[in-house]
């Protein structure tokens, strides 16, 4: 087995809208845990070490946010092509990431360690988000979901060896690698200072002053769901406090928003083949969306 699949194996791993990942990570609502997911990947001293001398996060949160939903909405909802094509750039992208650590030993984003953990970080988020603001998950559907994402990280060239077998495992897997390998570093630091205060995104009819009334409700929304969602272990391993308050002021957020899910519009609880719409000639790669989408399994 090569590190990138042929097209023959790599079909096998698209998802189409019966999937499981189809049902839940298009969801609007696990944006909230953007924030937890990007901590959790620059914990890592090598996704840290690359972010930091090859990434504008701290001058451009919003292009850094676009591009990973680019690349997971291409890679999930995007059809055979656009999926595979997605997999192999980011691939060749991450060929030229490499550098040197603060304690002086060379780094390679393609470290099959820190590769893999990137792909596992996204996964963590997008099933705590859900159960946390959509609504709950049944174990087979946690599983089968898990297998999907195993799948597509081999259209990464994500070794399967390198994620956990099941989603069982999945939790001591976070737990060692909180124990191990993940650090507090300046990477960290500045995603938090950023996700604090974010700047306004790049929407024409958003104006300063309406921004100004979003920021601090926006802010905090982040905020909690960035801190609040990362696993304990990764908390205490990252001095991250989490006051009871903060836990109660999360869960009241999370029960309305699960709330409204039987009310959300299709585009909320569906956003993947939309946004891919939206995004339009500003992908990277061609999506294949049928003209008109169905929702591909009520919850």
């Amino acid at each position: 087995m090569g590190v990138l699949p042929d097209d023959d194996e790599a079909r096998r791993y698209v998802l189409g809208p019966g999937s499981v990942s189809w049902r839940i990570a298009g969801d609007a609502r696990l944006l909230l845990s953007a924030g937890a997911a990007l901590v959790l990947q620059v914990a890592h001293p090598t996704v840290g070490a690359g972010v930091h001398e090859h990434s504008d996060f701290e001058r451009d949160p919003w292009g850094r946010l676009l591009r990973t939903l680019d690349f997971v909405n291409l890679l999930v909802f995007g059809g055979p092509e656009a999926a595979i094509a997605t997999g192999r750039g980011t691939r060749a992208i991450h060929r030229q990431i490499k550098g040197v650590l603060p304690d002086g030993r060379p780094y390679h984003s393609l470290e099959p360690e820190a590769y893999a953990w990137v792909h596992a970080t996204l996964a963590e988020t997008i099933v705590s988000s859900y159960v946390r603001f959509v609504g709950p998950l049944a174990s087979r559907d946690v599983e089968a979901f898990w297998q999907e994402w195993r799948g597509l990280g081999r259209l990464l060239g994500v070794r399967k060896r390198d994620l956990p077998a099941t989603w069982a495992d999945f939790g001591p897997y976070v737990d060692r690698m909180a124990r191990e390998r993940l650090e507090d570093n300046e990477t960290v630091r500045g995603v938090l200072r950023t996700l604090r205060r974010p700047t306004a995104p790049p929407l024409p009819l958003l104006g300063d002053r309406t921004w100004g009334l979003l920021r601090i409700p926006a802010a905090r929304a982040m905020g909690l769901g960035t801190v609040g969602l990362l696993p304990e272990a990764v908390r205490a391993r990252l001095g991250l406090h989490w006051t009871a308050a903060q836990e109660r002021e999360l869960a009241l957020l999370g029960r309305a928003s699960r709330l409204v899910t039987p009310l959300a519009p299709r585009p909320v609880r569906q956003m993947g083949p939309t946004y891919l719409r939206l995004r339009g000639d500003a992908l990277p790669v061609a999506p294949e969306l049928p003209r008109r989408q169905r929702p591909a399994v009520a919850a």
